[in-house]
């Protein structure tokens, strides 16, 4: 049976480019998307598109990973991180924005974008194929493509009113690249005190760099000036299952196994969540 055309990827096709000619635009054909020169890119028949070429990407969650997330983020637990990163998304762009999430996972930041912007469309870039297939069913006007963050992206100069990263890698050259001169970027990140409670307890898992915003101030000042910083801390009530799903959904669960968890014996049950969203301009 053929696979339908995303509606979603439909919405947001204009953006894209072939990544191995960088400049030709993409079109439609069947359940791939190709270029004038016939280089040709496979849509998934779970919604999203695959436009690596190549060495293929290393890192990405995996199905594992993908799914404790899922069961994690619809405890609402993060939904005040949700909200503050479509709040300063909202007071930048009209109604009618091009957002791109950098990062998108499964998807649930963004849909938290687009809810707030009624006229809005979204484009999720990702490595994780098992993520995308989540985040291509995320929200009717959120389309997703497979993508790795450190390669120059498939997309057009100019294009984005909004580049979003929430814990996602940075690539501030390409962003500054695909923004338009009034477009913002979000960059939403953890602060030392983020599930302070569970690291201390799991000592295995990863912690948060104390250079980590020296690192980030440096690597986006050439590109970028901020325009607000709001940091949003609050104390989240979890369960033991919550508890282990907020760790396999980290890069902790590379280094930390469920038998590692239970002989940490009692788990916290209130965890601080703190992360400092910023908006930024272009320079």
């Amino acid at each position: 049976m053929p696979v339908p055309f995303p509606p979603a990827l439909d919405l947001s096709l204009d953006l894209l480019r072939c990544p191995a000619c960088r400049t030709r635009r993409l079109r439609p054909d069947h359940a791939a998307l190709r270029c004038p020169m016939g280089h040709a890119f496979d849509i998934a028949r779970h919604g999203y598109a695959s436009l690596l070429t190549g060495t293929r990407a290393t890192s990405g969650d995996d199905a594992a990973m993908v799914q404790a997330r899922d069961r994690f983020l619809s405890t609402g637990s993060y939904a005040p991180i949700r909200e503050v990163g479509a709040r300063l998304v909202a007071d930048a762009v009209s109604e009618q924005a091009t957002v791109v999430d950098v990062g998108c996972g499964t998807g649930y930041y963004l849909a938290g974008v687009l809810d707030h912007l009624s006229g809005a469309r979204g484009l999720g870039l990702d490595t994780s194929v098992r993520a995308l297939r989540l985040a291509a069913r995320a929200h009717d006007r959120a389309a997703a493509v497979a993508w790795d963050v450190f390669r120059p992206f498939p997309l057009a100069d100019g294009t984005a009113d909004v580049v979003l990263d929430v814990f996602a890698p940075r690539n501030p050259a390409e962003f500054h690249r695909v923004l338009r001169p009034t477009g913002r970027l979000i960059v939403v990140r953890p602060t030392g005190r983020h599930l302070a409670e569970l690291r201390g307890q799991v000592p295995a898992m990863v912690t948060v760099d104390p250079a980590k915003e020296q690192r980030l101030h440096r690597a986006l000042t050439p590109f970028f000036e901020v325009v607000v910083t709001e940091q949003v801390e609050y104390s989240a009530t979890l369960s033991r299952l919550d508890v282990l799903d907020l760790v396999a959904m980290t890069p902790s669960a590379r280094h930390v196994s469920r038998a590692d968890l239970n002989d940490c014996g009692t788990l916290p049950d209130r965890v601080t969540v703190s992360v400092l969203a910023t908006a930024y301009r272009t320079r």
